[in-house]
């Protein structure tokens, strides 16, 4: 698992644009690598044995890893994926939207 240059972080909201949840909107969870896992994107089975919080074991339903080309950053303001740009603001690095020039960040 090597590690990837992008400019997503776990909390921001992403669209799946790609795949079989293409569409999905939902926060970053975790990013591992190139993969990421968004709330409520590519949800998988799996089978849990018994544990102390599941004495019977089961099956639970998690999401699953995307490839981190498969998401784009999600703008509000004009309901679609966007593009993220870096520029430096009051001396500090900010990421903004390329369609609409808004901060990402707070400055």
């Amino acid at each position: 698992m090597e590690k990837v240059k992008t400019r997503l972080k776990k909390g921001d909201t992403v669209i799946v644009i790609a795949g079989k949840s293409k569409g999905v909107v939902g926060e970053i969870l975790e990013i591992k690598g190139d993969r990421v896992y968004v709330k409520g994107a590519n949800l998988v089975k799996k089978a849990i044995r018994p544990n102390q919080n599941m004495p019977k074991g089961g099956i639970i339903t998690t999401e699953g890893p995307i490839h981190i080309s498969n998401v784009m950053i999600y703008n509000k303001k004009i309901g679609k994926g966007d593009r993220i740009g870096v520029k430096f603001v009051n001396g500090k690095k900010v990421r903004y939207f390329k369609k609409t020039g808004d901060l990402i960040d707070k400055v």
